[in-house]
């Protein structure tokens, strides 16, 4: 299977490039807007990502196809489970929650995941998962049950991380949830960055430009933005 969107990232990060995802939760999403919201992005987009923690209404197919129809960004999934998985994006990030204890979010919707996968054409990312406390309990910890890791604690966190790239992690997501109230700190991505060799994406609650590249400053490769284009 070609890994061309991986492949991609790092180019990007070897030309000192940055990307920024947009991510787009189907729940939330007006397909008949599409072509009007992709209007509105910043003009550095790379990426768009598409999930939420839960996809209630079964539109993560619309969405994706929509976003197909009006755009030559790259689509990737970015899944709360195995259901929210439709071939017709380019990658999945396939994550494993390594932040939680709860079997079902390390392999268990993995392997509920594969018929799918192997049906499909698409790209397959393995990511190592990282939840942080953002400061508000995010849909993340309540649909999987676990409980994120302190920003207190940075070594642990840098240890979960290096775990994830040891265990064949392609990416480390550090995620301090949607509609967090305190995105990752720099000091966590940072020291992140320096422990593993692999890309790093940082999302949740990273609403402005500064907060944009103040994470890009301590080291994410990729920022991910979600709800401040949500409305």
């Amino acid at each position: 299977m070609k890994h061309y969107h991986y492949e991609s990232i790092l180019k990007a990060i070897s030309e000192e490039r940055k990307s920024l995802a947009i991510l787009i939760d189907p729940d939330k999403f007006t397909v008949s807007e599409t072509a009007s919201f992709l209007q509105q992005l910043p003009t550095e987009t790379t990426h768009l990502f598409v999930g939420g923690s839960t996809d209630a209404n079964g539109h993560t197919e619309a969405t994706v196809k929509a976003l197909k129809n009006h755009s030559q960004l790259p689509v990737i999934l970015f899944p709360g489970d195995h259901t929210q998985i439709t071939e017709f994006a380019d990658a999945i990030l396939f994550l494993s929650l390594l932040s939680g204890r709860n079997p079902e979010y390390l392999v268990g919707q993995q392997l509920k995941a594969v018929e799918k996968l192997k049906a499909s054409k698409l790209e397959v990312i393995p990511t190592g998962y990282i939840l942080v406390d953002g400061g508000t309990e995010s849909a993340v910890a309540r649909v999987s049950n676990t409980k994120p890791l302190s920003q207190n604690n940075t070594s642990k966190i840098v240890h979960t991380a290096i775990a994830g790239e040891f265990m064949g992690a392609k990416l480390i997501y550090l995620e301090a949830g949607s509609g967090a109230i305190n995105p990752v700190k720099s000091i966590i991505i940072s020291e992140v960055k320096k422990a593993v060799n692999i890309p790093l994406i940082v999302g949740g609650g990273i609403k402005t430009e500064t907060q944009q590249q103040t994470a890009y400053t301590a080291g994410a490769d990729l920022v991910v933005m979600g709800t401040a284009f949500e409305k």
